[in-house]
């Protein structure tokens, strides 16, 4: 009876929680994201054909929704507002100046990426919305934006995308 009641608890424990950490209808078997614009004019040149694969690719792995071109029950459009690379921490250096004071200088410079998305949600309008994400790394000041990697700015987008995925189907 012991070995019963333990074979049927993850059955009896799935109606009511997705360890997948989604909150999806069950209704809702497809999302369509579509292809991000990069409305900001800066960045890497393919900023915006990773940003959208990337975003495709969350999905993917941590659904179980069918991604489509167009159409989709859950719909994400995007585009990339802004990447923008500037001082994070003033610092006055130790090296004086004419007037005996040293100079203020970048302790850290900072990248920082925002995305507009309009989220759509065929099933249940209620759960629509159009907001801005942003995320950030600090990087040191001796490191020029040009040497920033797709790596690097990869980390940056993650977090915006684990932000938008919490938003669209996880609910938290």
């Amino acid at each position: 009876m012991k070995y019963l009641l333990l074979l049927c608890l993850p059955l009896l424990l799935s109606g009511c929680y997705s360890f997948t950490g989604t909150n999806i209808s069950p209704e809702v078997k497809s999302i369509s994201i579509t292809n991000f614009n990069n409305a900001s004019g800066q960045g890497p040149s393919n900023l915006q054909q990773f940003v959208t694969e990337d975003f495709k690719d969350y999905f993917q792995r941590n659904t179980n929704l069918r991604i489509l071109p167009q159409a989709g029950d859950l719909q994400i459009e995007g585009q990339i507002l802004s990447y923008t690379f500037s001082p994070a921490a003033i610092q006055r250096s130790d090296i004086p100046t004419g007037s005996n004071i040293g100079l203020d200088q970048a302790g850290a410079n900072r990248l920082t990426i925002v995305v507009q998305i309009n989220y759509t949600d065929t099933k249940n309008p209620t759960n629509n919305f159009d907001q801005s994400f942003s995320g950030f790394a600090d990087f040191p000041p001796s490191l020029d934006i040009n040497q920033i990697s797709q790596a690097q700015i990869r980390q940056i987008t993650e977090r915006i995308i684990y932000s938008v995925f919490t938003k669209t189907v996880a609910n938290w």
